[in-house]
């Protein structure tokens, strides 16, 4: 079986391999190589060197967008992470409906984001608008209307990982810890929340890596509103590439940083998480 295996194996990998190589590596490429260059087509690019690079950081509305993403995603993945590890507990405790409190918190995960940031932005101009506000009256309250909306949209799927983590927690450890005369908070701190590490690690990937890249959401609530204050970095690249003439090739050169940005800032954390894991 394995000889089989190993003798068919690039012949059913090839279209994918191509596939992929088409589809990513060629154009991934080729985006880093126009982000040296001047360009309105690929066809007419020229090369230009650090050039769109230097323009990056003087441009005012990419450093407020990377502050504005930095904070917004900190803010994001701890409240995501503490409310879904929350509800996951409460939810293994054996309660009655707890299927169904799982799908419904789950549901949410399930809309689109563009459709998800429409419907709530009826819903919060709607609660502001009895004060006088709407979500584009400052960065402020476009800011919490994305964490709103974030938390409602990403939780049920975290509290799904989170509980396959504490259903995977053998029983005789909680109840050595128990007979050891552990109280609950003993319990969660050094054994609950060792052994869920993995999920943890996946979960808080998952929520920053989301905080960094989010874009629908941001372009459907607000869409940079008041005068691109509340623009997240995605946004910001998109406003560059498409809505400013001759600044093709610094929209790619922000994206080149904005992947290199993420890339770092998601291996540090992976790797800071991974070290905390136990072994079972």
């Amino acid at each position: 079986m394995q000889k089989s295996i190993k003798k068919y194996f690039p012949i059913f990998a090839l279209p994918t391999f191509i596939a992929f190589t088409i589809g990513f590596i060629v154009p991934f490429l080729m985006g880093i190589y126009l982000s040296f260059c001047k360009f309105t087509t690929v066809t007419d690019a020229k090369f230009v060197g650090f050039s769109n690079y230097t323009k990056i950081f003087t441009d005012a509305t990419f450093l407020h967008a990377l502050w504005y993403t930095a904070l917004f995603t900190i803010v994001s993945v701890v409240l995501i992470n503490v409310l879904a590890f929350v509800i996951a507990m409460l939810l293994t405790k054996g309660i009655r409906g707890t299927n169904i409190f799982r799908t419904v918190f789950f549901m949410p995960n399930l809309i689109g984001g563009i459709v998800l940031g429409y419907i709530w932005q009826l819903i919060l101009n709607g609660i502001l608008a009895k004060f006088g506000r709407t979500l584009v009256y400052s960065s402020t309250y476009g800011f919490w209307g994305l964490v709103i909306l974030m938390c409602w949209q990403q939780v049920g799927y975290m509290m799904i990982i989170y509980i396959a983590g504490i259903q995977n927690i053998p029983g005789e450890l909680i109840e050595a810890a128990k007979i050891d005369g552990a109280t609950s908070k003993q319990v969660l701190r050094h054994v609950t929340i060792p052994m869920v590490m993995p999920s943890i690690t996946v979960c808080t990937f998952l929520t920053l890596t989301n905080g960094f890249k989010l874009f629908d959401q941001n372009l459907a609530l607000t869409n940079g509103a008041p005068s691109d204050m509340s623009q997240m970095l995605a946004l910001n690249i998109y406003d560059t590439f498409y809505g400013r003439t001759g600044w093709e090739g610094v929209g790619q050169a922000k994206a080149v940083v904005f992947f290199i940005l993420v890339a770092v800032i998601a291996m540090i954390q992976n790797y800071l998480t991974r070290r905390k894991e136990v072994q079972q």
